[in-house]
């Protein structure tokens, strides 16, 4: 079996809240590793996270230690990273066993091809501070001169607080699948110039959601809270159901 899941935001809310999401994750990964052949994590798993080349942040032991476990067991987990995670370095991979990919990956499943993409910088072409900003934060130059010139205790509340007041400034926005519309467009045009994917899956936008047209199936993924969480799980043919864990 492959499983997906996304929008973990491991660090987000207070210790306590942090702490409670992280387990529920954990579970989940047990879980799942009973058949998993391979697991995706599709961006945003953690609300804030930089690496320096010898500092990574505090917390999320139990999660690395698990990811750790189950790689160690021969189980593929591949990590494409979101944007309140984009500035990974080789950690989780080196420590982990992690295989860390910054752009979007396609898998063959069975007869089907899906690609795999968190979301957050597809088809914004209309939103020319978001691109911006996207722009900003991949830059490598701006990666090193955060790394070389700020103190990691300093670099880390900053981009925790930074990451909290992005989260909080959609918390009252209603999703509908209205609100998705802009990445099943991308879906289409991404189908029209490859025309052997049949399936597109998408996190970011926290809430799971399937979406499907003649010869094009379209996944969401949800996020996850402190006793619950959202995934994506497909067989070795490439059906993709989503599921709820409690």
């Amino acid at each position: 079996m492959y499983y997906f899941a996304s929008d973990v935001h491991l660090g987000a809310g207070d210790e306590p809240t942090s702490r409670r999401t992280e387990r529920c994750f954990v579970r989940w990964l047990d879980m799942v590793s009973a058949d998993a052949e391979a697991i995706f994590l599709v961006g945003d798993i953690f609300d804030f996270w930089f690496e320096y080349g010898k500092v990574v942040p505090k917390g999320f032991v139990r999660t690395l230690g698990k990811l750790a476990e189950l790689t160690d067991r021969g189980i593929k987990v591949v990590f494409i990273t979101g944007n309140h995670d984009m500035w990974s370095r080789d950690y989780l991979q080196k420590e982990c066993g992690v295989k860390v990919v910054h752009t979007s990956r396609t898998i063959t499943l069975g007869k089907r091809t899906i690609h795999i993409a968190h979301g957050d910088n597809l088809n914004i072409g209309d939103k020319p501070l978001l691109r911006l900003m996207n722009s900003a934060f991949r830059s490598n130059i701006l990666r090193k001169l955060f790394s070389n010139l700020i103190h990691p205790d300093l670099a880390l509340c900053f981009g925790q607080w930074w990451s909290g007041k992005s989260r909080k400034s959609h918390a009252n926005e209603t999703i509908t699948p209205q609100s998705l519309q802009f990445l099943i467009d991308y879906a289409r045009g991404y189908k029209q110039q490859h025309p052997d994917v049949d399936c597109l899956l998408f996190g970011h936008m926290h809430y799971p959601h399937f979406h499907s047209e003649e010869n094009l199936d379209i996944a969401f993924l949800g996020n996850w809270s402190e006793s619950e969480g959202s995934y994506a799980v497909s067989d070795g043919e490439g059906n993709i159901e989503l599921k709820n864990f409690r």
